[in-house]
């Protein structure tokens, strides 16, 4: 699953992303509800309330997370007799309760505890914004009707970064719920938004990512539609922002890798050279940044590897060489040590596959 965050320019004036540290979420939090509570003494907009009654300085996400997964209850259950509470998945992987130790007799739903979580996830990190009646004097003497506004920046986020942690966890079904929920909100907001540039951003990125947990899950077909419809959105917008580069071609290269191991050799390759094309257009336009020129040989292996599979192994080696000219003139300083451990990885692998072609000239010739 990508690291990067659909929500990150929405975050925060700063460009904040939700899927930084904890300890910098907190700091965020702090600065974003500081924000919202002097906007909340304009007419027009009303401060963001937790459905429990709670604001995000003192309220605490533990009596609704999972000690697991790190992530939001999802399919809570209270493993017996101790009745500690956690995600399904999550507990039926254990014997013994993880945080008493007790033996686990049976795991039971609990179904009023989930009820809450949903009804938090509905009504918490969203603003709420008054309705303005167009006309001025009803307006003054009416009450004003509180809805819900900018879904998509606020629950959004709330929303990729509980999918991120379950994720990471293994949670792989809470991870998809809540991306779920994620892009069928920007859907809705595509339908009534003038900005549907930023909206298509985030909805083609959510898409991604639930292309990763069906992929997971071995779900390759709807993979496939998620990442598809990935690549519909993203490809409507301009190809100047890198982090909208880099999503559109990741998902590009997925199709490429589910055709490729369902063994369609032929449609794996058109989306391989699709990401090429659009990584070849980014390092044109960004060529001093090293993440661009390695990732652009990445997409030269891949169209090159297929190559060989299909048995044009001229074209292949031609592919090959490309890649390594272009890793072998790339300069990084001592700051980019991880690019320098991906830069090395690749060329290890571009390396053996002129090897394997050499060895083969050998053996012909024997």
């Amino acid at each position: 699953m990508s690291s990067l965050c659909p929500f990150a320019k929405g975050a925060s004036a700063g460009g904040v992303c939700p899927m930084r540290s904890d300890t910098n979420n907190n700091k965020h939090q702090e600065e974003h509800d500081d924000k919202g509570d002097e906007k909340s003494n304009h007419s027009d907009t009303v401060s963001p309330k937790c459905p429990y009654g709670f604001d995000s300085h003192t309220f605490k996400l533990g009596p609704l997370s999972c000690m697991i997964c790190q992530s939001l209850l999802y399919q809570s259950s209270k493993c017996m007799p101790c009745s500690h509470k956690f995600c399904k998945f999550c507990i039926s992987r254990f014997n013994d309760c993880p945080l008493c130790g007790a033996d686990i007799e049976k795991i039971e739903p609990d179904t009023d505890l989930q009820v809450m979580v949903d009804r938090f996830i509905d009504g918490h990190a969203r603003i709420k914004r008054s309705q303005v009646n167009s006309d001025a004097t009803e307006v003054r003497d009416a009450p004003q009707t509180v809805i819900y506004g900018d879904v998509s920046m606020e629950r959004g986020a709330f929303l990729v970064q509980q999918a991120m942690r379950a994720f990471r966890g293994n949670n792989i079904e809470s991870a998809k719920s809540r991306l779920s929920i994620c892009a069928e909100d920007i859907r809705e907001q595509l339908q009534t938004s003038s900005n549907t540039s930023e909206l298509c951003s985030q909805l083609g990125a959510v898409l991604g990512l639930l292309g990763d947990c069906c992929r997971a899950l071995r779900d390759a077909n709807s993979a496939a539609a998620h990442y598809e419809e990935s690549v519909e959105f993203l490809s409507k917008l301009p190809a100047k922002d890198l982090e909208l580069v880099h999503t559109l071609s990741v998902s590009l290269n997925k199709i490429g890798d589910l055709k490729y191991y369902d063994g369609d050799l032929q449609s794996a390759r058109s989306y391989y050279a699709q990401s090429l094309d659009v990584r070849r257009n980014a390092v044109k336009e960004n060529s001093n940044l090293s993440s661009q020129v390695i990732d652009l040989a990445v997409s030269l292996a891949k169209v090159a590897d297929v190559d060989r599979n299909l048995g044009n192994e001229d074209v292949a080696i031609s592919g090959f060489k490309e890649a390594i000219s272009c890793l072998e003139s790339l300069k990084l300083d001592s700051t980019e040590a991880a690019l320098e451990q991906r830069r090395g990885s690749v060329l290890e692998f571009l390396n053996k596959q002129l090897a394997e072609k050499d060895s083969h000239v050998v053996g012909a010739a024997v």
